[in-house]
């Protein structure tokens, strides 16, 4: 089985195909900033849960959210979840800069 992973500005998603086909097997969607991209919901269809649709989604996203140096916030689970899973992504992730407390 081969998995497609395209982004789609336009929809603020990036999509999952397999094998060539035209139907959208799963979602990552986002929101991007200059500085930052915010993972907000992943989603794959039930007949391709478990076959690695849904890393493929990250994998693509997070390895372009690198190339384009912007930071990472995993406000999905999924995302957050699979970044835990696999720390050569750890270093993408958002930190935040400011100094203010209560």
């Amino acid at each position: 089985m081969t998995v497609e992973v395209s982004d789609v500005p336009e929809a603020k998603r990036y999509e999952a195909r397999v094998d060539g086909e035209s139907k959208v097997a799963g979602v990552a969607e986002y929101i991007r900033t200059t500085e930052l991209v915010a993972f907000v919901h992943t989603e794959v269809e039930t007949e391709h849960e478990g076959a690695g649709v849904g890393s493929a989604l990250v994998r693509t996203a997070l390895d372009e959210a690198r190339a384009a140096n912007l930071r990472v916030l995993a406000t999905c689970p999924f995302f957050a979840g699979w970044i835990s899973r696999h720390p050569e992504y750890q270093d993408l992730l958002y930190q935040s800069r400011s100094r203010v407390s209560d």
